[in-house]
């Protein structure tokens, strides 16, 4: 099986929030999993004033073809007017591991 895969990476500052994204997305077949990290310290420039707040992150494991459905998704249940939502290329790794992204993802 020969599908390319992706990382996507959203932020969010409700970690809870962000789980019940990632669960949504894998019980749709949109992403295979999602690894979360919590804590993170997010600095950024908002509507004028720089901001330096705690958020969470989350790493999804895709197909690139489901990139698109993805953000349309996580957009329609994120809380930020604009979401972080990055898509990252796989340039390699397991062989096992990205068939197995391919199987539990569901064709675009």
């Amino acid at each position: 099986m020969d599908v390319e895969c992706c990382e996507i990476v959203i932020t969010d500052a409700d970690a809870e929030r962000l789980v019940v994204l990632t669960r949504t997305l894998v019980e749709e077949r949109l992403v295979a999993c999602g690894q979360h990290v919590a804590p993170i310290r997010s600095v950024y420039r908002w509507q004028g004033a720089v901001h330096d707040e705690a958020e969470a992150r989350v790493a999804l494991h895709t197909r690139r073809s489901l990139v698109d459905a993805v953000v349309a998704r996580a957009v329609e249940l994120h809380g930020y007017d604009v979401p972080c939502v990055l898509a990252v290329p796989v340039v390699g790794g397991n062989p096992e591991y990205l068939r197995w992204i391919a199987q539990e993802t569901r064709e675009p």
